[in-house]
């Protein structure tokens, strides 16, 4: 089975980065698309960026366009999300999750993703 360990959430001030890291093990078929979504206090949970293991398709939220990047490493079985120019409302638990892929299902669409991490949190203080 996939596992997913996400690390490097924080305390940041408005305008500051992160970068957090989902480190996976475990059968390389059942990951091909990866994403990282959060969950603020009292808000459904939304997707924030994705990437096609071993492809260069990533895909964002209109929110964080231009400020995040979603990036991976294969040697390492590692995705990452750098988070720059930080915002209050950019505060939220964040998970990464794992899919095999479904034909014509977006991205967000979190009904595709069967494998999730436990979540890393972000806090961003104005």
């Amino acid at each position: 089975q996939v596992q997913l360990v996400e690390s490097g959430g924080g305390s940041v001030q408005t305008g500051g980065s992160l970068r957090l890291s989902c480190a996976a093990s475990g059968p390389t078929y059942n990951r091909n698309l990866v994403g990282w979504f959060r969950q603020a206090p009292g808000k459904e949970r939304e997707g924030v960026a994705a990437i096609r293991i071993g492809l260069s398709n990533t895909y964002y939220a209109d929110s964080v366009k231009g400020r995040f990047t979603i990036s991976q490493d294969n040697a390492k079985n590692t995705v990452y999300l750098q988070l720059n120019s930080l915002k209050p409302e950019d505060t939220a638990m964040y998970y990464c999750a794992a899919t095999p892929g479904r034909p014509y299902r977006p991205w967000y669409d979190q009904s595709q993703y069967d494998r999730w991490g436990q979540g890393t949190q972000v806090t961003v203080s104005s």
